[in-house]
């Protein structure tokens, strides 16, 4: 069984410190037999903060540790001393981390920049001593506050990749490829669908020294909203990219129907990522001749900027990144990333959806990879059951 150490999504229980009790005590001492009430408050309990650490790239550091609880409040004493405060509990989380109510599915917070803190849970007020009783009338009062209560909550969290460029396409589009071809990045590739089980980024190098960050997430097919294939789990991490890169290779024989079919996927999963400005790539070109691709320009999309490449042969590639480039710094796409980024709603999960993650989660330790190696032929693959996640 395969072990990734790619983990976007994890659940875990937390639990906020409970505030200690205040002191009942009244001082007796030599010379001083009605010293009065002198107990102390109860300290508070531990906050649970979650804190953006751009040294984490996935939540692996969270898989085995699903608990975390923070520490409860000392309890009050004698002479007015105050209980010790329960430290707090701070949970590093990598850039670009939503929370969600595992109950209910409600969002919580999103964090997005290195340093951020945000309180997830609130540690319990320590109770008052009997020393704040005290009046004119009741001299001795003989009680104290109890401390407040801890909260306690299970939290989903999921990773959503921080890119410039988001690739989508079907299985054996040539993404992986294609970052490859780019980047320094090395994914896995091979001539078997679904090659690509968990995303991936490249910083893809351009013209004086400039960059940008594309991301790799695994193939759709047509249905993936309704589970097939390997679903939309993985669409989450192209949401906030700034640019979607479509991938189609050249030798399907409908190009604008495949992606259309791309399109309403997307628009299923999230109508909003439609509003980001969109670049086609038709891969593959190496295999088509000039009078073909003059024909096939003709039935493309007019909506969208085209591009023909070949990542094996390099054609195209630099057109490409120009084109990528050139989309990125925009006015239009820099003014809809602006307006995104102050206006991001991040919607509640659907309930039967959220029962689905919950099922997924549980398969991921008892899902079986398959090698490369072990497969000569991609007929070969009839005699394995793909798991519908």
């Amino acid at each position: 069984m395969a072990e990734t150490n790619f983990v976007d999504y994890v659940k875990i229980c937390c639990r906020s410190g409970k505030g200690g009790r205040g002191s009942m005590h009244l001082r007796h001492v030599k010379y001083n037999y009605n010293g009065g009430p002198d107990g102390g408050d109860g300290g508070r309990g531990g906050n649970i903060y979650l804190r953006g650490n751009r040294n984490y790239w996935t939540l692996l550091h969270l898989k085995y540790d699903r608990h975390i609880f923070a520490e409860h409040g000392g309890n009050g004493g004698r002479d007015k001393c105050h209980g010790t405060d329960g430290k707090d509990k701070y949970i590093e989380v990598p850039c670009g981390t939503v929370v969600y109510d595992a109950e209910t599915g409600k969002y919580i917070c999103d964090v997005t920049y290195d340093g951020q803190e945000v309180l997830l849970l609130k540690g319990g007020r320590g109770g008052l001593g009997n020393f704040h009783f005290r009046t004119a009338t009741n001299q001795a009062p003989r009680y104290a506050q109890p401390g407040e209560p801890m909260q306690e909550m299970t939290v989903i969290m999921e990773l959503k990749l921080l890119a410039d460029v988001g690739l989508v396409g079907f299985p054996n589009a040539g993404k992986s490829t294609l970052l490859s071809a780019l980047s320094t990045t090395h994914p896995k590739i091979a001539n078997y669908p679904f090659t690509t089980l968990e995303p991936s980024l490249g910083i893809v190098g351009y013209r004086d020294n400039r960059s940008f960050v594309m991301a790799d997430i695994p193939g759709i097919i047509e249905g993936a909203s309704e589970g097939k294939g390997l679903g939309l789990r993985f669409l989450r991490h192209i949401e906030r990219n700034s640019l979607l890169l479509f991938m189609v290779p050249g030798e399907t024989d409908h190009i604008k129907k495949e992606y259309e079919i791309l399109l309403n996927e997307l628009r299923k999963f999230n109508p909003d990522m439609l509003d980001k400005h969109r670049v086609l790539a038709v891969t593959k070109s190496d295999l088509l001749d000039e009078e073909l691709k003059t024909m096939l320009k003709e039935e493309l999309p007019e909506d969208v900027k085209v591009v023909f490449i070949s990542s094996v042969t390099g054609e195209g590639l630099m057109e490409l990144k120009d084109v990528l480039w050139s989309e990125l710094n925009s006015e239009s796409n820099k003014l809809q990333s602006a307006i995104s980024e102050d206006t991001i709603v991040h919607r509640d999960k659907d309930l039967n959806r959220l029962s689905q993650e919950m099922h997924d989660e549980q398969m991921d330790d008892e899902i079986v990879f398959i090698d490369e190696d072990e497969i000569e032929d991609v007929e070969d693959l009839e005699d394995y059951e793909y798991d519908e996640k």
